[in-house]
């Protein structure tokens, strides 16, 4: 298909304005961890997929300026170079740079498709459209690589039904009182993901609190390490309970390092982006869920994780480290 043309008699919606921006910064923050994880990479199967992913933020951060640049729109700050320091010791082992990637596209689906559909403007689409194509291929060979390593927990397999079946009975959503169902296909893999998203945190939360330096944020890292090790607790022992294999690590991913490579406000920028797509995944699995017992507690975990991610957004502010996205004009105050 063509590529739409900008419509100069156009302006920006919040939406676009919104994914823009949201985009401008996201990738500032993946191109920061990329180079630094790429000046230490050895394994010569990942280094090339890493390099891509690199070009790729790299193209979409000149895209989004361009953009901005023509609509006379302020270019966010994001992150820089000054952000990372190279001359740190390798934090994670070379196997970490693959599961940043697989973690990082699969959420990049989730986020470009809801950016896509909440825009209007041709050329925007476009270029939201061209982010989807990108990020789904680079995830298809992230897990193709993951696979070859033998390092991809599979979801767990289940047998096909013999025939369609609606559901006839009221205890269909029991899971209190009483004998539970078990669990169905959209359940079990919302329940594996959630596993998977959570070890990923474990993993770089360690990383993060092994090598910063002030003890209350050191505190607030490892705070939240402990919400994920809870989450992968629940998930593991239910999936047990249900006769059903829970899924284990593939092994530490963190090295001995005490030197921080990245900034403070690099590292909370991360978290606050990994509560804030925790906080959204979480209620997508909750809304899909059929059983009493699964949507309590995942309202238990929302309600920690809320919790959590306010706290996180209030060093944010203090720190001085938050850059507020666009606001709409203040009428009142022009009124005043």
């Amino acid at each position: 298909m063509e590529p739409h043309n900008k419509q100069h008699n156009i302006k920006l919606t919040c939406t676009e304005i919104g994914g823009l921006w949201g985009i401008f910064n996201q990738e500032s923050m993946n191109v920061q961890f990329l180079t630094y994880f790429l000046h230490h990479l050895q394994d010569e199967e990942i280094k090339p997929l890493a390099e891509e992913a690199l070009h790729i933020s790299e193209g979409r951060l000149k895209k989004v300026k361009q953009i901005f640049l023509e609509e006379n729109f302020p270019i966010p700050e994001g992150f820089s170079e000054g952000d990372v320091n190279l001359a740190a010791p390798q934090l994670f082992h070379d196997v970490f740079t693959l599961s940043y990637l697989y973690m990082t596209n699969r959420l990049g689906m989730i986020n470009f498709s809801y950016f896509a559909s909440n825009n209007v403007r041709l050329d925007i689409l476009d270029f939201f459209t061209e982010c989807i194509h990108t990020t789904t291929e680079m995830f298809g060979k992230a897990v193709k690589l993951m696979l070859s390593k033998g390092i991809y927990d599979r979801p767990p397999k289940m047998e096909y039904p013999k025939e369609i079946e609606f559901v006839q009975k009221g205890s269909f959503l029991n899971g209190f009182v009483g004998k539970k169902r078990p669990l169905n296909a959209i359940e079990l893999s919302e329940i594996f993901f959630n596993i998977e998203r959570n070890y990923f945190s474990v993993i770089i939360m360690l990383g993060f609190a092994q090598v910063i330096n002030d003890k209350r944020l050191k505190n607030h890292i490892l705070r939240g390490k402990s919400i994920s090790e809870k989450q992968i607790q629940f998930f593991n022992d239910l999936m047990m309970a249900e006769d059903l294999l829970g899924t284990v690590t593939v092994g530490m991913e963190v090295t001995a390092s005490t030197v921080s490579p990245f900034s403070d406000k690099l590292i909370f920028a991360l978290i606050n982006m990994l509560n804030s797509v925790d906080i959204s995944l979480i209620s997508h699995a909750m809304s899909v869920t059929m059983r009493t017992d699964l949507t309590a507690q995942y309202s238990k975990i929302i309600a920690e994780v809320m919790n959590y991610a306010k706290d996180t957004f209030d060093i944010l502010i203090e720190k001085e480290w938050l850059e507020q996205p666009p606001l709409v004009t203040d009428r009142k105050k022009l009124l005043e």
